[in-house]
């Protein structure tokens, strides 16, 4: 009992264990309780000591430290601590003081730095999640999706006996040693995902027993050795790549190559120039292809050697050259299901969508150049299509309609016309998750067609010409996480009607003709406690805003279990990243994925008067404020310091006051500033971001200190001393509209999960898998 500590208890100083979601295996551990009894603990029959521990997916989270406990377990034989989180910490080297060890899994774990030698010792490993010993019986060695650095270890080559090799998703630099050839009986390589560089093939091929190899996404860019690929007769999957497209050595490839690799399931090649003309009829290439995918590869034709290809499931071509009509034989394939097309020069489909296969459910014909009426067949099984960036015309086909399975439909940045069907009701009803319409040419209403639309999670129609409220049905869309109506004509007051939405992240309504106040008759603001992201600029609002306007935006105002979970906002089906046109700088700037962490408010080009609301102090995750081009007076609140992440604020052409408060001075974070065209006095606070501004960020403010601004401006000629005539003057100056965002370039940061060793409790984060668990399971994933 005393082997092992309770969870709620500092029981030796050094290890606290926390845990998040009610399902966590850590939830049975209760004081006073046999240990032997609690999830996860297996302990001897005689002896009675803990000699195998699974914490594994526990939502566990902090640094793992040396001192911990853990290193106390002296007998134990099985320890597996993967799918939590070490927030980034080193590996410890005192697990060699676990000398009993067999088995050691720190899969997934975000792991960091290199392995410690101390690890070898560990003489008893056979098999190894992590793995990190010199064992001669070792069979297995992961050390998948961590953030390992360095050369990969020397040591390694001593494991003569391993079978499988997983290097994937770490941040390994160098060159793979040409001595691993000595895995006489590897089956298994999988490196992707790291920056390993030069050539890797020349020494693989000599492994015959090679069944699978996954090498994309590294930096590689000689890939010599691959015209022996035939030497693996044995070769299943193959997934070779690069990071950088069409900076290969040589060349390129040879598609023939692997032709006479008669088991070959999976080809995966990305960013290597490909000849594909050598492969002429059926009997030329492997007949057992599953999946293909030739992505960035410079073809400018539609291989042909496809159409006998009956056994493809999974098609992708993408960011290629191709041109020319989508033959008809393609949906013709037996069992293919999945087709993306997208960033190719295509520009018809010479009636092949008459085709009506009833297994395709995946299409993806973005960014090509297709024209005139769209038409989407009748694809029963059809649950994602994707025609944006094209030039289709007309209406959107009724079609759509009768496609029961469709989970996300993006038609974005077209030239449709009419209005929305009202038939889509049946869609956003049952299946539909996004919806997306952006940047055509569409009128009329938006419809009432959102009641009981409980799996919508994005819906943009922004950048059309759709006119009058805001349909109070959308308040049914218990799921709808974005919301983007921006660059419209809709006539209608602010949509307090949807405070029911609950999950509600992003809400863009700017460029419109919304009116009326910003908050409700008692001044208050209710609803959406998960916005990060509202635009309501370029409006007509008007009125003042509270001092405790700003009191209950919660998801601003602390991290929460949705800040620690995946990087982007993305669709349950697990393909579709939810995008975001914003302005910066008064261009429109698109980010094709939106940050779960990404935090904005924008209410500038509005008439919005009264002070800042010194409550907007408790935003402490705010990223990007603007307020510019309103009417706003007073002074700026000195509680602004309290946003350490700010990084652009903009506060220009309004009527504001007083000193810059100095305080400021200490937001590290702050790139972007704009003050200009106020009332201002005083001095520039100290501190370098605001002395790397440009001199216009605070033009239109006679009233600064000059020697203060002379680090910014040099010798300061437009910038007089204040005078009363100029102050009046600025207050009739005509308002223009400046929004100025921060890049997207900040690294996201993310914190999940685990705390063993001497680990910080917290009280509350659930982290990403719940979001990995929303993702059918149904769908083929890619193993690189």
């Amino acid at each position: 009992m005393s082997e092992f500590p309770n969870q709620e208890v500092v029981s030796d100083g050094y290890m606290i264990i926390s845990y998040g979601p009610s399902n966590s295996k850590i939830k049975s551990w209760v004081n006073k309780s046999d240990c032997c009894s609690w999830d996860g603990i297996t302990c001897a029959a005689k002896s009675g000591k803990v000699i195998g521990l699974d914490l594994s997916s526990s939502f566990l989270y902090g640094p793992l430290k040396s001192k911990s406990s853990l290193f106390r377990l002296r007998d134990l034989r099985h320890l597996n601590l993967a799918n939590n989180n070490f927030n980034s910490s080193q590996i410890p080297a005192d697990f060699d003081k676990l000398m009993e060890l067999e088995r050691l899994n720190l899969s997934s774990s975000a792991l960091s730095g290199k392995i410690p030698i101390n690890l070898l010792q560990l003489t008893k490993l056979v098999n190894s999640h992590l793995q990190l010993t010199i064992l001669n019986q070792l069979t297995t060695f992961t050390v998948a999706h961590n953030k390992l650095s360095g050369n990969l270890p020397a040591s390694i080559l001593n494991f003569t006996q391993l079978r499988r090799l997983s290097l994937s998703s770490n941040q390994f630099t160098g060159f793979l040693p040409p001595i691993i050839t000595q895995f006489s009986k590897l089956e298994s390589f999988r490196a992707s995902g790291n920056p390993f560089t030069g050539a890797v093939l020349s020494s693989l091929v000599q492994i015959p027993s090679l069944t699978h190899i996954y090498l994309s996404y590294n930096v590689f860019n000689d890939f010599t050795g691959i015209e022996n690929i035939s030497l693996l007769p044995n070769l299943e999957d193959f997934s070779l790549g690069s990071k950088h497209y069409n900076k290969v050595v040589g060349p390129g490839v040879d598609l023939n190559v692997f032709s006479p690799l008669k088991q070959l399931t999976l080809l995966h090649l990305s960013g290597i120039p490909l000849t594909i003309a050598n492969i002429t009829n059926d009997s030329d290439f492997p007949s057992n292809l599953g999946t293909l995918t030739l992505r960035g590869c410079n073809i400018t034709e539609f291989p042909e050697f496809i159409r006998y290809e009956r056994n493809l499931q999974q098609l992708d071509l993408s960011n290629n050259k191709i041109k020319g009509q989508v033959p008809a034989w393609l949906w013709r394939l037996p069992k293919l299901y999945s087709v993306n097309l997208s960033n190719n020069s295509l520009s018809g489909f010479n009636r092949s969508l008459k085709v009506s296969p009833s297994r395709i459910s995946f299409v993806d014909l973005s960014s090509n150049a297709f024209q005139g009426p769209l038409f989407i067949p009748p694809w029963k099984h059809l649950d994602y299509f994707s025609g944006s960036k094209n030039n289709f015309t007309g209406k959107i086909p009724l079609s759509i309609c009768g496609l029961s399975s469709l989970e996300v439909l993006d038609l974005s940045n077209n030239n449709l016309n009419g209005s929305i069907p009202w038939c889509l009701e049946t869609l956003v009803m049952s299946s539909l998750s996004d919806l997306n319409l952006r940047n055509n040419i569409l009128s009329g209403i938006l419809p009432e067609i959102f009641h009981n639309a409980k799996n919508l999670i994005s819906l943009d129609v922004s950048h059309n010409r759709l006119e009058g409220n805001v349909p109070a049905s959308l308040g049914g869309c218990s799921a709808l996480e974005v919301l983007n109506v921006g660059s419209n004509t809709f006539n209608d007051m602010f949509p307090f009607h949807l405070n029911s939405l609950q999950k509600l992240q992003v809400l863009v309504i700017r460029s419109n003709k919304f009116h009326g106040t910003l908050h409700n008759a008692d001044g208050v603001w209710f609803g959406f406690p998960q916005l990060k992201i509202i635009d309501v600029s370029h409006n007509d609002f008007f009125g003042t805003l509270p001092s405790h306007y700003f009191l209950n935006w919660t998801a601003m105002s602390s991290k929460s279990d949705d800040n620690i979970g995946p990087e982007y906002i993305q669709s349950p089906s697990g393909y579709y990243y939810l995008s975001l046109v914003l302005m910066s700088k008064g261009v429109s700037m698109e980010m094709e994925r939106i940050l779960t962490i990404y935090t904005a408010i924008d209410f500038s080009g509005n008439q919005l008067h009264g002070p800042i609301p010194d409550s907007i102090g408790l935003l402490k995750e705010l990223r990007i404020l603007n307020m510019s081009s309103n009417a706003f007076t007073g002074h700026i609140p000195y509680t602004m310091a309290n946003l350490t992440n700010l990084e652009s604020l903009d506060l220009s052409q309004n009527k504001i006051s007083g000193e810059i408060p100095p305080e400021l001075g200490t937001l590290s974070s702050l790139e972007v500033i704009n003050v200009s065209h106020n009332q201002l006095v005083g001095s520039i606070p100290q501190g370098t971001q605001f002395q790397r501004q440009k001199c216009s960020s605070y033009e239109g403010n006679p009233g600064l200190n000059r020697p203060s601004l002379k680090d910014v401006c040099g010798d300061i000629k437009v910038l007089a001393p204040p005078q009363p005539e100029l102050v009046e003057t600025k207050e009739e100056e005509e308002e223009s509209f400046s929004w100025v965002a921060a890049g997207l370039g900040f690294a996201p940061g993310l914190v999940f999960g685990l705390v063993m060793g001497y680990i910080v409790a917290s009280y509350k984060h659930e982290w990403f898998m719940k979001f990995f668990f929303r993702s059918k399971q149904r769908r083929t994933t890619r193993n690189h």
